[in-house]
């Protein structure tokens, strides 16, 4: 029998319910499945850019005076890297806890190194679990729809956090309204 590889980007750790969601998408298939977990790395410049931006615009003079302040990139770099570390160590927990079987590697480019490795494992079919993205998505520029361009697989996306029934009625994922 052949491994039915399946290529897995995520943006955050999978909580042991989300893991168990993604088993069962292949439950009863005959063949091994084994799961391979990519986890961006955020970028440092990026990472602080988006602290600053956060600023409420009230803010906007010690946002200018924060902008002449040094900051050590290489810190903040090696701070994402073991923060995404983190989580995919987490992320490989709750897959193994579920019964699966699953490597993982931390990436700088997410759908780049998606296709990639698809290419790699020769992968059946691909996942992608995000948090709602609705402006992205709404322009066609969020990993799935890139990925979807670029692959020659299935590709589903999935909402971390979320059942299959959330995802799929009751405000399309969206529950309290």
């Amino acid at each position: 029998m052949a491994d039915y590889d399946v290529v897995l980007l995520i943006e955050q750790a999978l909580t042991g319910a989300d893991a168990l969601r993604v088993r069962s998408l292949h439950d009863g298939l005959d063949d091994p499945v084994t799961y391979h977990v990519l986890m961006p790395v955020e970028d440092a410049a990026a990472r602080v850019e988006a602290a600053l931006t956060a600023l409420p615009t009230t803010e906007y003079a010690g946002t200018m005076a924060l902008a002449r302040v040094p900051v050590d990139l290489d810190a903040v770099q090696a701070d994402a890297k073991a923060d995404a570390q983190r989580q995919l160590d987490q992320t490989l927990a709750a897959l193994h806890a579920a019964g699966a079987v699953a490597d993982g590697k931390l990436v700088a480019d997410p759908v780049h190194s998606l296709v990639d490795t698809v290419k790699e494992v020769d992968g059946r079919e691909a996942i992608i679990l995000t948090r709602p993205h609705l402006v992205s998505e709404f322009f066609h520029v969020d990993w799935t729809n890139r990925a979807r361009h670029r692959l020659g697989v299935p590709v589903l996306h999935l909402l971390e956090h979320e059942t299959f029934d959330e995802q799929a009625g009751e405000g399309e994922g969206i529950s309290g309204f």
